[in-house]
């Protein structure tokens, strides 16, 4: 069995979750609540994106 990468793992249900929110946030009508959890979205997608680059090592 493989070794589970928990902080990857958090990483993404931290991104699942905001996306989530944005759900969320249509259903109350409020666009700053949508702007604010797209935002978060896709900037902690984009911190995990670049983490996991800087690990691999890969400079493409």
């Amino acid at each position: 069995m493989r070794n589970v990468n928990i902080p990857a793992l958090l990483l993404a249900l931290l991104v699942v979750s905001m996306f989530i929110g944005v759900g969320f946030a249509i259903a109350l009508r409020s666009i700053g609540l949508i702007l604010l959890f797209i935002l978060l979205g896709f900037g902690i997608m984009g911190a995990g994106i670049a983490n996991k680059k800087k690990k691999s090592g890969s400079q493409v």
